[in-house]
């Protein structure tokens, strides 16, 4: 039977999966996203053009294969028929390449206004969410309140009815603590319209084919197909495993692929974890590397640091090891692929953090909580002060790159199997 390769992120999102899950397509039969939102943006740009990706698989651009959006992800039907209908004007049709797990839970308007309700209500604690329903779906589902694509084909109005009133009760509630703590209260207008245009996503919907994915996937193995898993976010996000509470709703790690597609553990083959040569982190939560600086902003600036969906400036430091061992050793990772190296082109210097100073106690070690007292520990490498985007294989590379690959290759005791120097399709360097 064939193994199922899983791709994830080891930072907190934004490493440059949709990328690297379109180069690899052409060697798999099937791609399955298997948890997150649509608040995960993969972005893709080849022939001159540029897509953003919120819920369909990035393996879609590759003509003929099959894409599976799993159990795990939770999709807002409205925000997919855009979505999909952009790919349409594009030229690329998904109706008999895209299928549809029933499991997989939906996002609904009243959703989006929990999501701000339950911010507002958090006043100064809040989280920074996206505000796209995604917390409180994953809420619902564990509560066993959820609904799911199946519903769709069963008896749906009257579930979608009973599941909006007892949102806007919980609204309600919400706005009455948010307002005690000097709030605002979340307003309820635009709700019909936006109930209205999301109904047409339902709709829209019902052009693919749901799919009992779990059964489908695992015929697909027995048959010796092979699968490619694509997960959202990263790792550092993971509500078990992140910088909780500063994390998503749902599991990123690789176990997630497990539980997100209805795969067994023994089924998982590779797992490619990916990681930037610098750190970004989008939204409110801890980050140990963060630079205030103006090489933080250098960084943001060369490397175009704002997110592909909500357009938020990212917060940008110095690559973390402590961090990167933490989340392989969690995802069992076979091979590292590292992104945006070209970014650092230009600086003289780089530093790496190899271990964190707390409470005067060196630790290479990933702790409980990293909120505060953590002091990086930094190793500083000369730079390559070279063009990378013009490299074609690793040949190419210059030494202090090749030594930059090989310090974090030893660091980390994992090999660095693929580079990307540039956004583009063709700029992703395997190295042998």
């Amino acid at each position: 039977m064939a193994k199922v390769d899983v791709l994830l992120g080891l930072q907190w999102g934004d490493e440059g999966k949709g990328k690297v899950v379109d180069v690899l397509t052409p060697r798999y039969d099937i791609v399955s996203r298997f948890q997150g939102g649509p608040n995960a943006g993969h972005t893709l740009e080849f022939n001159g053009e540029k897509y953003v990706l919120r819920s369909i698989p990035s393996g879609i651009f590759q003509g003929g294969k099959v894409n599976i959006i799993g159990n795990g992800v939770v999709l807002d039907p409205l925000l997919f028929m855009k979505e999909a209908m952009e790919l349409a004007q594009s030229g690329h049709d998904l109706t008999q390449r895209l299928f549809i797990s029933k499991k997989a839970h939906m996002i609904l308007p009243t959703h989006r206004l929990l999501d701000k309700a339950n911010e507002a209500a958090k006043g100064k604690a809040k989280i920074g969410t996206t505000g796209k329903g995604i917390g409180p779906t994953y809420t619902d589902k564990v509560s066993r309140n959820g609904l799911r694509v199946g519903d769709i084909l069963d008896n749906f109005e009257q579930k979608y009815a009973a599941a909006k009133q007892r949102h806007i009760e919980m609204i309600n509630s919400l706005n009455d603590l948010a307002i005690q703590k000097g709030g605002e209260a979340v307003s309820f207008d635009g709700l019909d319209e936006l109930e209205k245009e999301w109904l047409q996503g339902v709709e829209y919907l019902k052009k693919f084919q749901f799919i009992d994915s779990e059964h489908v996937i695992n015929k697909h193995l027995k048959e010796g197909k092979s699968v490619l898993c694509e997960g959202a976010q990263g790792t550092l996000l993971d509500v078990d495993f992140g910088s909780y509470p500063f994390v998503t709703s749902s599991n990123t790690v690789c176990a997630g692929a497990c539980t997100g597609l209805g795969i067994a553990p023994n089924k998982i083959g590779d797992v490619f974890g990916i990681f930037k040569a610098y750190c970004t982190r989008v939204g409110a939560g801890p980050f140990p590397t963060e630079l205030f600086d103006e090489t933080g902003k250098k960084i943001r600036d060369i490397g175009h640091e704002y997110g592909a969906v909500t357009g938020r400036e990212r917060r940008c430091g110095w690559i973390d090891l402590v961090a990167l061992r933490y989340t392989i050793m969690l995802n069992g990772v076979t091979q590292l692929i590292m992104m945006k190296s070209d970014v650092l082109d230009t600086f003289p210097t780089i530093k790496a953090c190899v271990a964190y100073k707390i409470n005067g106690e060196e630790t290479r070690d990933f702790p409980f909580s990293i909120e505060e007292g953590i002091e990086p520990v930094y190793v500083e490498l000369p730079g390559w002060n070279c063009d990378l985007t013009q490299c074609k294989s690793e040949a190419d590379f210059p030494q202090a790159f090749k030594d930059y690959i090989a310090f974090l290759e030893k660091e980390l005791e994992t090999p660095i199997t693929i580079c990307s120097v540039g956004p583009d399709r063709d700029q992703t360097i395997e190295r042998r």
